[in-house]
């Protein structure tokens, strides 16, 4: 969903979520197992449960493999268009009758697009949830794109689209993926383009629905006040008339491609925007726990990071530096971020790539792998406040094949890794002579490619 329609969102919703607002939060104590069910209706949808019934709230999280990389060239932003249309009118209800409905009863309703996912919320009260899931329903079986509704928010989505394209942080993105992905689906803006979203019709809106939204690439969680009982009665209600297989496109997996010297987009702002990116790993190879923990010490642990501390601290170049793992369904990425002066950029670009140097080469330490340690297995148990967190990460354990008790063996993946194992995997992961960078900015002494 755009972030205008977010926006628009939220206001019209504020006064009726209030109502709900104080019970957002689950009781389960931060140190309690969070049990987990596995659910089935009889038409093939399962769903992973974690019931709690001190709140009268219910919180569905779903998720539909493919997202919009499957956009064809020349319409990209399809996937995105659906997500911001679907809830703008369903069965025999306009987009007025049906945001209204919503509205009136609190219950909020949303969908969003990715690069590899395309994915919904559902938030309702208990006394209302007859009526969340019929909407729930219509909305992914029965959407009306009507022209209204649709020209409304294509017309947000393009300029929310002309006020991104001179964001400077947008900018270094998008060129950071056609860098590392030239020719691929992940190199096109997952929102689409100024030339692409006016070129998408009713018929391509119709298609995505009936080709993408299907039972055999989805799945579920729930979260609250709701029994596995009713939940398989539910499961059949809401997504048994889905088609029974979606037709979706195969996407190649990919290798990181990398750019020989710093990529500079001139840019008349007073700062330059940093992003730095390679090839990453996988989140099914063996070695993704070491590679996350080094993370952790080299960009992903904010204040105490090694970035934070040599980029920031020591010599007062950036307010943050950070890095962080992506992997995507068919590639994976390590990026990284910072900002700085224009006549500090070549410095700050030097201390950065001198880290990764300095992480290839050396590693970390006991010290380092131990305050990881402790950081990571000590903070899991944050993840689970609100039911919103819980839902999602249920349909990411789900996306990502997991398994249903993840939950408990989490922290003992994290438990096992070795300074060897860390050490090593920087020496595989870490290529300075790979490494991709992105500058917009007016950045002095980088030269421009």
């Amino acid at each position: 969903m755009t972030d205008v329609r977010r926006l628009s969102r939220w206001i019209m919703s504020l006064a009726a979520v209030s109502v709900i607002a104080v019970s957002t939060t689950l009781s389960f104590p931060v140190s309690a197992a969070v049990k987990v069910q596995e659910v089935s209706g009889s038409r093939g949808v399962t769903a992973w449960l974690v019931e709690d019934h001190s709140n009268p709230i219910i919180t569905v999280s779903l998720a539909f493999r493919g997202g919009s990389a499957l956009d064809p060239g020349g319409k990209e932003g399809i996937a995105n268009l659906v997500s911001a249309t679907l809830d703008e009118g369903a069965g025999d209800m306009d987009s007025e009758a049906f945001q209204n409905r919503l509205k009136d009863l609190a219950i909020t309703l949303s969908f969003d697009a990715g690069l590899d996912v395309f994915s919904g919320t559902l938030r309702t009260l208990t006394r209302n949830k007859a009526e969340a899931f019929r909407l729930l329903r219509l909305a992914l079986t029965e959407p009306r794109f009507d022209d209204d509704a649709v020209e409304r928010i294509r017309s947000q989505i393009l300029a929310n689209l002309r006020r991104k394209s001179s964001d400077p942080r947008q900018i270094a993105a998008e060129t950071m993926m056609k860098t590392l992905f030239p020719g691929h689906p992940y190199s096109r803006p997952a929102d689409g383009t100024l030339e692409s979203v006016p070129l998408i019709k009713l018929a391509d809106l119709k298609a995505f629905a009936a080709e993408r939204l299907a039972r055999d690439n989805l799945v579920v969680g729930v979260v609250g006040d709701i029994t596995a009982e009713d939940l398989a009665s539910v499961l059949d209600t809401v997504f048994g008339q889905l088609p029974a297989e979606a037709n979706l496109r195969p996407i190649a997996d990919v290798t990181a491609a990398s750019a020989p010297a710093p990529i500079v987009v001139e840019l008349p702002i007073p700062q330059s925007v940093i992003r730095f990116g390679q090839n990453g790993i996988r989140r099914d190879d063996p070695d993704f726990y070491a590679a996350y923990i080094m993370n952790y010490v080299l960009g992903g642990g904010s204040f105490e990071s090694r970035l934070y501390e040599e980029v920031r601290e020591k010599r007062g170049l950036v307010y943050s530096a950070y890095t962080y793992l992506s992997p995507l369904d068919h590639a994976a990425l390590i990026m990284g971020g910072a900002g700085t002066a224009n006549e500090r950029a070549a410095e700050t670009v030097k201390v950065i790539g001198d880290e990764w140097i300095k992480m290839a080469t050396s590693g970390v330490t006991a010290e380092e792998l131990q305050d990881a340690k402790v950081y990571l297995t000590g903070s899991y148990a944050l993840r689970f406040g609100s039911s919103q967190a819980i839902a999602r990460m249920l349909t990411g354990l789900q996306l990502e094949n997991l398994g249903i008790d993840y939950f408990e063996r989490r922290n003992g993946f994290i438990e096992a890794v070795t300074l060897e194992d860390v050490n090593r995997v920087a020496k595989r992961l870490l290529k300075p002579e790979n490494l991709t960078w992105v500058i917009v900015g007016q950045p002095v002494g980088l030269s421009t490619n």
